[in-house]
This record gives structure tokens, C-alpha cells and sequence, in this order.
């Protein structure tokens, strides 16, 4: 919504003007364009009125007549080329709309340009826009993409981390939270561990949002804000959690559709990029290997098939698409059918009384044609997506390490020594074994023996297994062993059904054979326990201690005795230290059985398993 507005010449759209869009060039630098490419498309944009979009830093020709809206973040470099382009007189106005609150001194850089360059009439507009974060989700959001070393899970651990650079890391954190809530239009009650860098956060975003606040005549919160009619009158829980609390999650192999996908194939701000196998047979022997070619997909919300089996466990997914397949085919035989209908037959008595009949069911398949081909596109994606995480399942066993993880996770009793899955050479890769062990390490009440730890290390260096990350993950364990006892993930195995019915039988696309059906039981992970404790106002030892902030309340009294003692009906979850789709699919899971709740979730950043473990591997040789 805010971004429309924006686009829009930060009036709200009207909805029912008929008249043709005001046409502009919309220019943006890295940031914005993350910002924009998860939500808008290009279709989009053209329908706004957007006929360019460019980057700021690019060659850009003078279009003299045309205004232009530009999106970028208020740095030196971003403002030193804005004032070149109104010194060279690029476009007719220019509606200029920082991503993240610009300064008084920079701003004062642009007004001298404009100044300088006679251009002061065409500066039509100058916005903060607070977006500084990356919607992926309806309830999903991430901070940034662009430099997110800076605030990785890496940047936040390594030992030899000075203040001063925590501080800075903190400060964007906060900045990018700050614009999400005065975006949302709410300001929240917030809770967070203690002794952690979610407490950190939770400090700076009290003390900022306090600020705000205070000073009313340019309060960000007051009145008409975007977000005033998207939640109750009653306030939002934000609750500040810490990615120390839970390492062995960003490490689990998974079984649902989202979280698979981004775990084994290039997933990035809600586009896949897949590379395509070539056939083997039809290159002549001896001749050059083909090239794969890249395909990318948009996995997005307006993909209704992606929408609704984005958490369903993989095996029915394949399901899902076979059915859709069916059922397109039919739609495509009738079209055929018709067609034959109309065309042969159209000389003899008898058909011409059929023709009448059969011309309003034609009219109606065709009129069903767009409909159709939409389909066809989203099966023929879903096809390839799914065939591509199904091959990776297939030759990494990734449904029987996902078994045995949950079973080590909830402490069930296994039927397959850990030894023997780590030195079975056909089951995964070395880094899948890696993960494995690294997720035994964390849940493990006791920690192995020397002797036993000897035997697993040299059974993973034989596996192949880069060791770096076992040595962080031992210190880890050490120092939160002092701080608390070990999370428990409940104790729900996943119970394996019969081998699938529609997707065994031979017309199926997806060879699932020796794939095992594995339907999961709902269970909480220690990140949405900790939501569920708070937003309930249930009484835990997990939670008691947790700080609350309300940045509201003029003295800011520090306590963690909530002064509120209803239950939330919203709730956002911030992770600090990065997320994955796990845990956001395990929050909306739970959410679903809670009557008219809702919950968001955040993180730092998005990593997979891969990027996690590498993360994880670093910060050891400090």
C-alpha cells in the first residue's frame, strides 16, 4: 500500500478513475529495487504508470518531459548523483522519497543543488518513506538484502566484536523495525530475553520509538497513517528473540514445499533460480556437453497454487500438481473436442442444430482461454520446481535425514545408529551429514564423551565433512549450558502413511519410488513456544523473565511484570541473528488453530541450512 502511494505521488490511488495513469520513470538504487521486486511486478508498475524503472547509478538519458519518482536510501553517493541529474536537467519534476529518514545536512546538499542548478520549482516532492525492510510475505518480512553481512549471525557472534561496531550493527537493526512500525502505524508492547543481542534491540527500538513519540508536532504515529485501519484498536506483541536460542532449527532438513526449496534450490527474495537438465540422448556421441540453461520463476502471492501448498508436506505437493495437470487436461480435451465439432461437420442437417448449441459452449471455452494458459504456466513452474526438489531428495535421502532428525529432536528412540548414518555413503552429502550431527551435538541433554566424539569426527573427516563449524557449535553449547537448560522440541515423530496412492500409479509426473510418505504432527519449535507463552500471558520459566518495553508509558519502567494482562490478538516475532522458513511456517501453523489472531515474522536475514553452517564454519577461525 505504501509503496502505491508512493508511486502514486504519495496521494493515495484513487480506485475508480478511469483515466489513463499519469506516466512517469521511476528511479531506484539496490535497495529500493529488493524492496519493490517481491511485491510489484513489472505489469504492475506499467499500470501505475510506470513506463522505466532504472537504477539510480546507471546511464540514464535526459527525458525532459516526464516526471520522475525516485526510491533510494540517503546516501553520500545517492545524493551526489540525484544532484547531477538536477544539474544536467534529466526530467520535468522529481519526486524524491528516501527509503530510510534522510539527514538535515544531506538534505541541504540537495536543496543547494537545486538551487545551483535553477531546478527549484521541479523538486515537487522530498519524503522519508520509512520502508527499510523487505516484505516477502503477507506475514513475512526481512531487513535487507544488500551488505547483509553487516548485520548477519556472523556479525552479531564473532568474539572479537568491538562495541562500537555492535552499536552500529544494532542501529540498523532498529532502523529497519523502526520503519516497519511506522509503516504497520502501531506502536508495540515489546518483550525479549535478557543478556542477549535482542535485548540490545529492544533498548535502542524503546528509546527510538519513545522519541518519536514525544515529540508530537512530528510524531510518525499520529492520525492518518497507512496502517491505522489494519489493526485492532488493541496494540501488537513484538517479541525480540535471539538466534542462540535455537541453532539446531536453521540446521534441520525439512519436508514442507517453502522451506525445501529455498533449502536445496537457489531461493532468493521469492524468485527460484533452477537450472534446467538438458536431455542426455540427443547429443550426438563425442559431442560438446549441452549448456544448462537457466530458468527463473516467481514464487509469488498472486500464485495460487504456491499460496496454498507453500506449507504442505513435499509428497502432496507432487500430488497437487498431478491433480492440477488432470484437471487442466480435461479442460484442454473439451476445448479440442469443440473445436472438431465446429469444424468438420458443419455441411449436414444435423449438425447445424448441434452448431447453435455448441456455440455457447465454445464462447465460453474461450473466453476460459487466458484462465487456462495461466494454468498451464503455473503447472509447467510447479512441475519443474517440485521435479527439481524431488531430485534432490532422491539422491540425498533428505526424507530419511529428516526422519531421523525429528527423532533425535524430540528424542525418540532410533533405529539406526548415528554412526552408521554418517558413514553410509550413499545417504546425502558431506554437508547433510554435517547437519546431522551438528543437530545430535545441540539436543543432546549430555554432551558425547571424548571417546564417542573422537569416533564421530573421524567418521565425518572420512565423509568428507568440513569439522569448523563443530568447534563454534561446542563453545556454543558450553556457555548457553551455564545460561539455561537445553531447549525441548516436543515430541512428535512424523508418522510415515502408505506409499502415496495418485503419485504411485504410472501416469504420475514424479517417480516417488522409495520416497517415504511422511505426514507431519503439528509441534511447536522453542521460537513459537516462546511466542505462544507470551501472547497467552501464560506463566513459563522459559519466558518469566523475559523484559518488557512499552514505549508508550512516559517514565520507561523496567520490569518484566506486563502491566497489560489480556492476551494478544497480534504479534510480530523478530528473530535476531536470521530465520528461515521453518519457523515461519511453524508459527503460521500454529497461528491457524488461534481464532482471529494474527502473527508476522521477521528476521535479520534468510538463510538456508547451507549459508547457516558456512556462517557457522567462519566464525571459528577468528
Amino acid at each position: 500500500v505504501a509503496l502505491k502511494r508512493m508511486l502514486n505521488f504519495n496521494v493515495p490511488p484513487v480506485k475508480n478513475s478511469t483515466g489513463e495513469p499519469v506516466w512517469k520513470v521511476l528511479i531506484y538504487d539496490r535497495f529500493g529495487q529488493d524492496i519493490i521486486s517481491p511485491l510489484l511486478s513489472v505489469k504492475e508498475l506499467r499500470d501505475m504508470g510506470i513506463t522505466l524503472h532504472l537504477l539510480l547509478h546507471s546511464d540514464r538519458d535526459a527525458i525532459p518531459d516526464v516526471p520522475a519518482v525516485y526510491f533510494v536510501m540517503p546516501t553520500e553517493e545517492n545524493i551526489d548523483r540525484m544532484c547531477q541529474d538536477l544539474r544536467n536537467q534529466l526530467y520535468e519534476s522529481y519526486y524524491l522519497n528516501f527509503i530510510s529518514a534522510i539527514s538535515r545536512s544531506k538534505l541541504e546538499d540537495i536543496a543547494n543543488a537545486a538551487i545551483g542548478a535553477n531546478a527549484v520549482a521541479q523538486v515537487a516532492k522530498v519524503f522519508d518513506q520509512y520502508l527499510n525492510f523487505i516484505t516477502l510475505e503477507d506475514d513475512m518480512f526481512v531487513l535487507c538484502n544488500q551488505n547483509k553481512e553487516l548485520v548477519s549471525y556472523r556479525a552479531i557472534n564473532r568474539p572479537d566484536i568491538t562495541d562500537t561496531e555492535m552499536e552500529t550493527i544494532m542501529d540498523t537493526i532498529v532502523d529497519s523495525l523502526f520503519c516497519f512500525f511506522v509503516t504497520l502505524g502501531a506502536i508495540p508492547i515489546i518483550r525479549c530475553s535478557r543478556g542477549t543481542a535482542a535485548e540490545m534491540v529492544a533498548v535502542k527500538l524503546d528509546k527510538k520509538l519513545r522519541e518519536n513519540l514525544r515529540d508530537a508536532r512530528n510524531s510518525l504515529f499520529t492520525g492518518d497513517t497507512l496502517g491505522a485501519g489494519q489493526f485492532s484498536f488493541q496494540r501488537p506483541l513484538l517479541v525480540l528473540v535471539d538466534r542462540n536460542i535455537d541453532l539446531a532449527t536453521p540446521l534441520h532438513h525439512t519436508w514442507t514445499y517453502q522451506a525445501l526449496v529455498h533449502d536445496v534450490l537457489d531461493f532468493h527474495l521469492n524468485r527460484v533460480n533452477l537450472e534446467e537438465s538438458t536431455g542426455m540422448e540427443s547429443s550426438p556421441a563425442g559431442a560438446r556437453p549441452k549448456k544448462k540453461n537457466k530458468k527463473s520463476y516467481d514464487l509469488t502471492a498472486s500464485d495460487k497454487f504456491w499460496q496454498k501448498h507453500k506449507g504442505s508436506p513435499f509428497p502432496e505437493v507432487a500430488e497437487s500438481v498431478q491433480q492440477e495437470l488432470e484437471s487442466y487436461r480435461a479442460q484442454e480435451d473439451e476445448v479440442k473436442r469443440l473445436k472438431s465439432i465446429m469444424g468438420i461437420e458443419g455441411e449436414d442437417e444435423g449438425a447445424i442444430s448441434m452448431l447453435s448449441d455448441n456455440t455457447a459452449k465454445l464462447t465460453s471455452a474461450v473466453s476460459s482461454l487466458p484462465e487456462l494458459l495461466e494454468k498451464k504456466r503455473l503447472i509447467d513452474l510447479h512441475t519443474n520446481v517440485a521435479t527439481a526438489v524431488l531430485e534432490h531428495i532422491k539422491s540425498r535421502k533428505l526424507d530419511v535425514y529428516f526422519e531421523y532428525e525429528e527423532k533425535i529432536m524430540s528424542k525418540s528412540t532410533l533405529d539406526k545408529s548415528l554412526l552408521d548414518m554418517i558413514s553410509d555413503p550413499d545417504a546425502g552429502t558431506p554437508e547433510d551429514k554435517m547437519r546431522l550431527f551438528l543437530i545430535y551435538y545441540i539436543s543432546s541433554a549430555q554432551a558425547p564423551s571424548e571417546i564417542d566424539l573422537e569416533q564421530y569426527k573421524k567418521a565425518l573427516m572420512d565423509a568428507g565433512c568440513n569439522l569448523a563449524p563443530l568447534s563454534y557449535i561446542k563453545q556454543w553449547k558450553a556457555f548457553t549450558k551455564m545460561a539455561s537448560a537445553p531447549t525441548s522440541y516436543g515430541n512428535a515423530t512424523p508418522k510415515p502413511l502408505g506409499l502415496f496412492s495418485r503419485v504411485m500409479n504410472t501416469g504420475s509426473q514424479f517417480v516417488m519410488e522409495g520416497v517415504k510418505n511422511l505426514v507431519l504432527k503439528q509441534q511447536n519449535l522453542p521460537v513459537t513456544r516462546i511466542l505462544d507463552n507470551l501472547m497467552e500471558m501464560k506463566s513459563n520459566p522459559e519466558t518469566d523473565d523475559y523484559r518488557y518495553f512499552d514505549p508508550k508509558m512516559l517514565r520507561g519502567s523496567d520490569s518484566s511484570v506486563p502491566r497489560n494482562k489480556n492476551p494478544f490478538q497480534e504479534a510480530i516475532v523478530f528473530v535476531v541473528g536470521g530465520g528461515n522458513y521453518i519457523e515461519y511456517q511453524n508459527l503460521i501453523d500454529y497461528i491457524k488453530g488461534k481464532q482471529g489472531k494474527h502473527v508476522l515474522y521477521g528476521c535479520s536475514e534468510l538463510f538456508n541450512a547451507t549459508q547457516f553452517i558456512k556462517q557457522v564454519g567462519n566464525l571459528d577461525n577468528l
